[in-house]
């Protein structure tokens, strides 16, 4: 297929793309650090040919949705509605990327049905995001699928995130300070969400499908620093400050059971493995 891939030099794009171009497909990568400005319609709206659209591109880090909320809401929601034009104009699919979007669970593990909460600027900007996805499959019969995945990590991510945040600090100082050691998450592997876009790119629908992607289990902060810490040669100092957040949700778990049914996906790597997997690329610990 020829396949747009929006935000190609981000956390999932550039862990995506080498496995679709493995595959045959052929690319067209569109990223604000190469000067495409998928907000700025002029310069996309001739774009054509293609059969998909991945839509990757979005300010995603939460804390930045509080300093610059004008400029998220700008880049994740009319760059959404841009890439939605521009597939209706195509014919072609496009997939949709959410997150954070339930909010304080209700029940565990949430399944797809589960009743979703903007409980921070970004996970609103989603919101109104899956909303435009909708309405163009029910207006215009644009196919949707929306990835919900929880808590990703892999190579490239920024270190701002849990996980690479441990591995710097330990690179960096051979100890890990953090605050709450309490909060569980579900966290995936990347390679494990770039297989589930290519099994997605197999699947056709004609409507709007939402599916989880996660692990399916949850790990607390003091587990991940844990596992983390079992892959270096010298015991690694950790210290928990148990500062706590406002508001904060103590545990998450997707319910994956729909794309392991109708995608045939499911996690190959446990996060034993996938956290053995990241640190044998990373860079030799100096301490």
């Amino acid at each position: 297929m020829k396949i747009v891939v929006t935000g190609s030099n981000g956390f999932i794009g550039s862990n995506l793309i080498p496995t679709l171009k493995m595959r045959g497909h052929e690319i067209i990568e569109l990223d604000f650090l190469t000067g495409v400005d998928i907000i700025n319609w002029d310069s996309i709206k001739n774009i054509n040919g293609f059969d998909v659209i991945i839509h990757l591109a979005a300010i995603s880090y939460v804390p930045k949705s509080y300093e610059i909320p004008r400029e998220m809401y700008k880049v994740n929601v009319e760059g959404t509605l841009n890439m939605l034009e521009l597939s209706r104009i195509n014919n072609a699919k496009l997939f949709f990327t959410s997150s954070y979007v339930y909010g304080k669970p209700k029940y565990l593990p949430m399944d797809e049905n589960h009743p979703t909460s903007a409980f921070n600027p970004y996970c609103r900007s989603k919101l109104i995001g899956e909303d435009l996805c909708k309405g163009y499959n029910k207006d215009f019969g644009v196919p949707v699928v929306i990835f919900r995945p929880f808590n990703i990590y892999g190579r490239g991510q920024n270190e701002n995130f849990l996980i690479p945040l441990i591995i710097k600090q330990i690179k960096e100082a051979g100890k890990v300070s953090l605050k709450d050691s309490r909060p569980k998450r579900d966290f995936v592997f990347i390679n494990d969400v770039v297989d589930a876009y290519c099994k997605a790119l197999e699947y056709y629908s004609c409507g709007c499908e939402i599916f989880n992607i996660g692990y399916g289990k949850s790990y607390s902060i003091k587990q991940v620093t844990g596992i983390i810490a079992a892959n270096y040669p010298k015991e690694i100092p950790i210290d928990f400050t148990h500062e706590t957040r406002k508001d904060e949700i103590l545990d998450t778990v997707a319910n994956i059971s729909k794309a392991q049914t109708i995608l045939n996906w499911g996690p190959k790597y446990s996060l034993e493995a996938g956290i053995k997997n990241l640190i044998n690329i990373q860079l030799p610990c100096h301490f």
